[in-house]
């Protein structure tokens, strides 16, 4: 080991680390995954030293020195960097879980035991200035070894929170999405001045713009047939409302329709029910890399959030919203409660009710005729995005931090 390496090595042995911990691996194209990714590398963005802590399994997880000494912060390899769209600045901690862990089904050889009674109090703690996570495991693991907590809450709870782990003086914040799982946290025994609503984050990637890569995705996706694009980015579920855009891509055969996202199990089963349609002017890419994505999202002459009503939309969180305005495409949106709030701010060029095919096709015919592309895009949606990244999301967290608990938790230059 050279002088500068091992100068760096203690460096990182002192340093208190922004923790951001998910249960899983990356990199993979989930919602909860790039909320994850994109937490931490907006602290790094701050300036505060981050941590985004994940699990590494199969043959990534063989080499005995991850088990024995695990705490080895690194960089994003350029796969994960690219895949999120990460700065340099932050640091990733691929936590290995050998066989049998999460193969045999017994407590002790899961994953959250693996990393709540060995990783985290014998090697992450003593580096961690604060935990940010969703994993409620996680959370009270870290209240017991002294740790302040940010916890993020997307979804209802089905059983009441634990009064000696939300009442601690450790457990700084709960940070949800949406007004209905507020009121169920606080109906769940969540202290109500521990709550904070507020909206995911934005890619800051989707802000610049590609007129280039656009024009290219124009030229690939367009034809005689078709001379209109109409995009949709995010999950392949129906109640996403992807099955009611096929209806309505049957009714508009002179529109190209491409849907971006999904996993492959996901990508195929739609290709073969849009086959089975006869659907000729529909493409499923399944997952983009961030700049691609950004690209196509610039390159439609529509963006669609076809979101079903349901319980599902009560929780959901608009985070392709976000990316849909920065790229300054027309948006067409069904009224779901998360994306109420924004329809005074006259961002979205057409609205229309949820679940029925008809009025999206009449939404959608209407906007095309009326808001024709820009290649620059609108800049009034553009400069609407820009309050909603990352960086002022994980500014706002830190705002309702005890000051106590910042103290090793120090922005470098």
């Amino acid at each position: 080991m050279t002088a500068l390496e091992l100068n760096c090595h203690i460096k990182n042995m002192s340093q208190k680390y922004y923790v951001v911990f998910v249960r899983d691996e990356l990199p993979r194209p989930a919602a909860h995954l790039v909320w994850a990714a994109h937490c931490a590398n907006g602290a790094s963005n701050l300036g505060y030293p981050s941590l985004l802590v994940y699990l590494k399994r199969g043959n990534r997880a063989l080499n005995p020195l991850d088990w024995i000494v695990p705490f080895q912060p690194q960089k994003p390899d350029r796969e994960l960097q690219e895949f999120y769209n990460l700065q340099d600045r932050l640091r990733v901690l691929p936590l290995a879980m050998p066989w049998p862990i999460d193969r045999l089904k017994t407590r002790w050889t899961n994953s959250s035991t693996a990393v709540c009674k060995y990783y985290l109090p014998f090697h992450i703690a003593p580096h961690t200035g604060i935990v940010h996570t969703r994993d409620w495991n996680f959370v009270k693991a870290a209240i017991a070894n002294g740790l302040p907590v940010v916890y993020e809450h997307h979804h209802y709870n089905p059983k009441p929170f634990e009064p000696e782990i939300v009442n601690s003086k450790l457990f700084q914040i709960a940070v949800t999405l949406s007004q209905p799982v507020l009121e169920d946290m606080l109906g769940k025994g969540m202290p109500a001045e521990k709550i904070l609503k507020l909206h995911s984050g934005l890619n800051p990637l989707f802000l610049k713009r590609q007129p280039e890569a656009a024009e290219a995705w124009r030229v690939e996706l367009l034809n005689e047939k078709a001379s209109h694009l109409v995009v949709y980015s995010g999950g392949l579920y129906p109640f996403k409302g992807v099955n009611l855009l096929l209806e309505v891509a049957q009714k508009l055969p002179q529109v190209q329709f491409a849907f971006a996202g999904g996993s492959p199990e996901q990508v195929n089963a739609y290709r073969k029910v849009a086959s089975g349609k006869c659907l000729d002017n529909v493409i499923f890419l399944g997952h983009l890399p961030q700049m691609q994505l950004a690209a196509l999202l610039q390159a439609a002459d529509i963006l669609t959030h076809p979101h079903s009503i349901g319980k599902a939309a009560s929780v959901t969180s608009p985070l392709k919203f976000f990316d849909y305005l920065a790229s300054g495409s027309p948006i067409v949106a069904t009224e779901i409660p998360p994306l109420m709030e924004f329809k005074s701010a006259n961002v979205v060029a057409g609205w229309c009710p949820p679940n029925q095919a008809q009025p999206l096709t009449d939404c959608i015919e209407k906007v095309l005729a009326e808001c024709p592309r820009n290649p620059d895009g609108n800049a009034k949606n553009i400069e609407f995005a820009r309050q909603f990244s990352w960086e002022k999301r994980i500014q706002t967290i830190l705002d309702r931090v005890d000051p106590a608990f910042k103290v090793n938790l120090e922005p470098v230059a």
